[in-house]
């Protein structure tokens, strides 16, 4: 089945404007179960008050905010929609920036964004791959999605253009919160020059020239498909027996000159 856009809209840099197309770039693999009874039918949820002990139809439920524990501010319809942002179909492009500036904690999802077959304006969108390729830079700008606007960067991918959307520094958990920080922080000050030249002798002993992400692949995914297919088979599934969990290194030199005698991984 052919891939279908999500969205038309453009790409605005200067006075350079560009139709383009997205589609989704990324998909989750996950299964999805459902909840049933015993005998095998499958569970019904049903929107309940449980302070007035009675079922809620839809129309009647409101959005709450809540400030204070068990304490909600109601939140109107109306009071949303005059908040809304006004839907443009623009990726309005503000600056440029360093591909290495960009966190990667910052990227959240990725969309590839075509030309628009109608335009034809393929020479257009094909410099603007090229200048971001051959300059190493990537194009930040903001775009809005269902109600919400998202900061993005564009960046050269495969002769396409990949848009990142980002997320917001808000939404990034600060490190500092972590309370293992402060004892990661001391430990580092701890690691003599041995123990430091054997790690990086084993970083580049498990090194491969080229990485190749097809060569790794879900493997739970994998089992419980093999799982489901002998039940619809009617077949008892085999089972594996279950790797213990790997002590902390006791020896940290010894592990690391044991490690270096293992042969060199392949690509």
């Amino acid at each position: 089945m052919p891939a279908r856009s999500m969205r038309k809209g453009s790409i605005s840099f200067g006075l350079v404007n560009i139709p383009v197309k997205v589609y989704v770039a990324t998909e989750d693999k996950e299964f999805s179960f459902h909840q049933l009874c015993p005998n095998g039918h499958r569970i019904q949820y049903k929107k309940w008050c449980p302070v007035e002990a009675k079922q809620i139809s839809y129309s009647e439920i409101k959005k709450g905010y809540e400030v204070t524990k068990n304490d909600y501010v109601i939140i109107e319809k109306d009071d949303l929609n005059k908040i809304k942002i006004k839907t443009t179909n623009t990726i309005d492009v503000k600056e440029f920036i360093e591909e290495s500036d960009l966190d990667p904690i910052l990227i959240e999802k990725s969309y590839y964004v075509v030309p628009d077959n109608k335009s034809r304006n393929y020479k257009a969108y094909s410099l603007l791959v090229k200048v971001l390729g051959e300059t190493k830079k990537l194009a930040l700008g903001k775009v809005v999605l269902k109600d919400k606007e998202h900061t993005i960067v564009l960046r050269p991918y495969q002769r396409l253009i990949l848009m990142q959307m980002l997320h917001y520094i808000d939404e990034i958990r600060p490190a500092d919160e972590l309370d293992e920080l402060k004892g990661i922080q001391q430990q580092q000050t701890n690691i003599d020059s041995k123990e430091l030249a054997l790690g990086k002798m084993l970083v580049e002993n498990l090194s491969n020239e080229h990485f190749d992400i097809s060569q790794y692949s879900d493997m739970y995914a994998k089992e419980l498909e093999k799982l489901i297919d002998s039940r619809v088979k009617g077949k008892a599934p085999t089972s594996k027996p279950i790797e213990k969990a790997k002590e902390n290194t006791p020896d940290l030199i010894a592990a690391l000159k044991a490690s270096l005698q293992k042969p060199k991984k392949k690509s």
